[in-house]
Protein backbone atom coordinates (compact mmCIF):
# COMPACT_ATOMS: atom_id res chain seq x y z
CA UNK A 1 0.00 0.00 0.00
CA UNK A 2 0.85 3.43 -0.72
CA UNK A 3 2.15 5.96 1.80
CA UNK A 4 -0.64 8.90 2.49
CA UNK A 5 2.25 11.19 1.52
CA UNK A 6 2.15 9.58 -2.47
CA UNK A 7 1.62 13.28 -4.64
CA UNK A 8 -0.46 10.94 -6.83
CA UNK A 9 -2.42 9.46 -4.30
CA UNK A 10 -2.96 12.86 -2.58
CA UNK A 11 -4.05 14.08 -6.54
CA UNK A 12 -6.66 11.47 -6.42
CA UNK A 13 -8.52 12.32 -3.39
CA UNK A 14 -8.11 15.79 -4.11
CA UNK A 15 -10.47 14.94 -7.34
CA UNK A 16 -12.78 12.95 -5.70
CA UNK A 17 -13.19 15.40 -2.72
CA UNK A 18 -13.99 17.76 -5.74
CA UNK A 19 -16.20 15.65 -7.68
CA UNK A 20 -18.37 15.05 -4.79
CA UNK A 21 -18.00 18.53 -3.29
CA UNK A 22 -18.60 20.39 -6.52
CA UNK A 23 -20.46 18.08 -8.74
CA UNK A 24 -22.54 16.12 -6.65
CA UNK A 25 -20.99 12.47 -6.99
CA UNK A 26 -21.48 10.22 -4.87
CA UNK A 27 -20.04 9.83 -1.62
CA UNK A 28 -18.99 12.11 1.63
CA UNK A 29 -16.19 14.34 1.36
CA UNK A 30 -15.47 14.75 5.42
CA UNK A 31 -13.61 11.26 5.59
CA UNK A 32 -11.51 12.15 2.36
CA UNK A 33 -10.57 15.26 4.26
CA UNK A 34 -9.19 13.59 7.33
CA UNK A 35 -7.52 11.03 5.82
CA UNK A 36 -5.45 13.93 3.66
CA UNK A 37 -5.29 15.92 7.23
CA UNK A 38 -4.00 12.47 8.81
CA UNK A 39 -1.26 12.63 5.52
CA UNK A 40 0.04 16.22 6.33
CA UNK A 41 -1.92 17.66 3.55
CA UNK A 42 -1.74 21.53 4.42
CA UNK A 43 -4.31 22.10 2.28
CA UNK A 44 -6.74 19.57 3.64
CA UNK A 45 -6.47 20.75 7.41
CA UNK A 46 -7.73 24.04 6.29
CA UNK A 47 -10.36 22.67 4.83
CA UNK A 48 -11.58 19.96 7.43
CA UNK A 49 -11.21 23.08 9.66
CA UNK A 50 -14.05 24.84 8.28
CA UNK A 51 -16.35 21.84 8.64
CA UNK A 52 -16.41 22.11 12.53
CA UNK A 53 -18.76 24.34 14.30
CA UNK A 54 -16.72 25.02 17.82
CA UNK A 55 -12.93 26.67 17.17
CA UNK A 56 -11.88 25.18 19.74
CA UNK A 57 -7.62 25.05 21.44
CA UNK A 58 -4.62 25.34 19.45
CA UNK A 59 -3.27 23.03 21.89
CA UNK A 60 -6.40 20.16 20.82
CA UNK A 61 -4.85 18.88 17.19
CA UNK A 62 -8.20 18.13 15.93
CA UNK A 63 -9.86 21.19 16.79
CA UNK A 64 -10.50 24.04 14.07
CA UNK A 65 -7.73 25.70 15.87
CA UNK A 66 -5.58 22.74 15.86
CA UNK A 67 -5.88 21.98 12.84
CA UNK A 68 -5.50 26.07 11.32
CA UNK A 69 -2.25 26.42 13.74
CA UNK A 70 -0.34 22.57 12.64
CA UNK A 71 -1.42 23.93 8.94
CA UNK A 72 0.37 27.37 9.13
CA UNK A 73 3.25 25.81 10.83
CA UNK A 74 3.07 23.78 7.91
CA UNK A 75 3.67 27.01 5.41
CA UNK A 76 0.20 27.15 4.24
CA UNK A 77 -0.31 30.92 3.37
CA UNK A 78 -4.40 30.84 4.12
CA UNK A 79 -4.33 29.28 7.40
CA UNK A 80 -3.13 32.36 9.47
CA UNK A 81 -5.34 34.28 7.51
CA UNK A 82 -8.53 31.64 8.45
CA UNK A 83 -7.54 32.48 12.34
CA UNK A 84 -7.58 36.10 12.55
CA UNK A 85 -11.12 36.15 10.99
CA UNK A 86 -11.49 33.38 13.69
CA UNK A 87 -10.02 35.68 16.77
CA UNK A 88 -11.73 38.73 15.68
CA UNK A 89 -15.20 36.65 15.72
CA UNK A 90 -14.13 35.66 19.35
CA UNK A 91 -13.57 39.49 19.82
CA UNK A 92 -9.90 39.27 20.61
CA UNK A 93 -8.20 41.60 18.93
CA UNK A 94 -5.09 40.98 20.36
CA UNK A 95 -4.48 37.53 18.50
CA UNK A 96 -6.70 39.36 15.84
CA UNK A 97 -3.42 41.82 15.40
CA UNK A 98 -0.86 38.63 15.61
CA UNK A 99 -2.96 36.72 13.13
CA UNK A 100 -2.79 39.74 10.59
CA UNK A 101 0.81 40.44 11.46
CA UNK A 102 1.91 36.47 10.71
CA UNK A 103 -0.75 37.13 6.94
CA UNK A 104 0.70 39.97 5.91
CA UNK A 105 3.42 37.36 4.64
CA UNK A 106 1.98 35.82 2.01
CA UNK A 107 -0.56 39.05 1.48
CA UNK A 108 -0.61 42.33 0.77
CA UNK A 109 -3.79 43.32 1.11
CA UNK A 110 -3.53 42.37 4.54
CA UNK A 111 -0.75 44.47 5.46
CA UNK A 112 -3.02 47.17 4.24
CA UNK A 113 -5.82 45.80 6.58
CA UNK A 114 -3.10 45.50 9.26
CA UNK A 115 -1.77 49.01 8.97
CA UNK A 116 -5.13 50.34 9.21
CA UNK A 117 -5.94 47.60 11.93
CA UNK A 118 -10.03 48.18 11.61
CA UNK A 119 -11.49 46.51 14.87
CA UNK A 120 -15.06 47.05 12.75
CA UNK A 121 -15.39 44.76 9.61
CA UNK A 122 -18.60 44.95 7.12
CA UNK A 123 -19.28 41.37 7.34
CA UNK A 124 -22.68 39.84 8.66
CA UNK A 125 -20.58 38.03 11.70
CA UNK A 126 -19.21 41.04 12.56
CA UNK A 127 -22.67 42.63 13.24
CA UNK A 128 -23.52 39.51 15.11
CA UNK A 129 -21.09 40.12 17.40
CA UNK A 130 -21.17 44.06 17.60
CA UNK A 131 -18.83 44.83 15.27
CA UNK A 132 -19.95 46.15 12.24
CA UNK A 133 -19.53 49.15 10.15
CA UNK A 134 -21.36 49.79 6.54
CA UNK A 135 -19.29 49.03 3.51
CA UNK A 136 -16.40 51.74 1.89
CA UNK A 137 -15.03 52.28 -1.51
CA UNK A 138 -11.78 49.97 -0.48
CA UNK A 139 -13.80 46.78 0.06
Amino acid sequence: MKARSDPAKRDVLWKRYWSIKDDHGCGLFTPILWHLALGKDFGAMATLAGTFDYAGRMCDQFSQAGLLYRADQGGYEYAAQHLAMSAFNRGDLASYRRWLRRTAKYDPDCLKQLKRFETRLPHRTAREIGRGRPYRKYD
